[in-house]
């Protein structure tokens, strides 16, 4: 287990706060034992809340071209036919995945391939789970197009914590299934979009694990 690159600079900066908060507590309170004993636990707690939020487990990717894995670690909220309007203009089928403040936050490529499409958007904050949060949160939609000519769709979704989206592709990049494109800091979500005809091994409230959880299965 290590730490994601994302989080050295939040967690140098939580260290300082906290570390200040409680140097000043032992100053301006020097006989309140137990008034310092509690922030000095609170604070502990709270390192070791963002330092978690922050660890980039090692996984083995085995790649495989008829599959669609897991961008994210989380919670399966949405299975259902849709309209997307942004790049297809066409049914597809959106599996989404919620991302808790306890997941792990990367993201990874669900297929390999090359990306043929890809737009930042800002917008608004709404909880991660709240139905309008796909189309007016601040938020990233990328296609990625497989060898076998087939696209898929992933958008990655601020929640009302997250309030920084983080990618590492660009349109034309060649991507490889289960590697990281992307983080999304506390709290968010990543819907894709896939073929209507591809067989879906999820279903609603499973937990995933980025990487390594089958989504669906491509026919041809």
């Amino acid at each position: 287990m290590t730490i994601h690159k994302e989080g050295y600079r939040s967690l140098f900066y939580v260290l300082i706060f906290l570390s200040v908060l409680n140097v000043s507590i032992s100053y301006f309170f020097p006989e309140a034992f137990l008034l310092q004993k509690i922030v000095l636990t609170i604070s502990l707690l709270i390192f070791i809340i963002v330092l978690q939020f922050f660890r980039s487990p090692n996984r083995v990717i085995e790649i495989n071209d008829k599959q669609i894995i897991a961008p994210a670690d989380g919670k399966v909220v949405v299975i259902e036919e849709v309209v997307e309007s942004e790049y297809f203009n066409g049914k597809r089928r959106q599996i989404s995945i919620f991302m808790s403040p306890f997941n792990v936050h990367s993201n990874r490529n669900p297929v390999s391939g090359v990306v043929k499409f890809f737009k930042y958007h800002p917008g608004k904050f709404l909880v991660a789970w709240h139905p309008k949060s796909s189309t007016e949160n601040e938020r990233t939609t990328t296609v990625i197009e497989t060898k076998n000519n087939q696209q898929i769709l992933m958008r990655q979704i601020a929640g009302a914590l997250a309030r920084r989206i983080v990618w590492y592709i660009g349109e034309n990049s060649e991507v490889t299934q289960g590697e990281e494109f992307g983080f999304i800091k506390f709290g968010s979500r990543v819907d894709l979009f896939i073929p209507l005809d591809a067989k879906v091994h999820v279903s609603l409230d499973q937990m995933t694990v980025g990487g390594k959880t089958v989504i669906a299965e491509f026919y041809s």
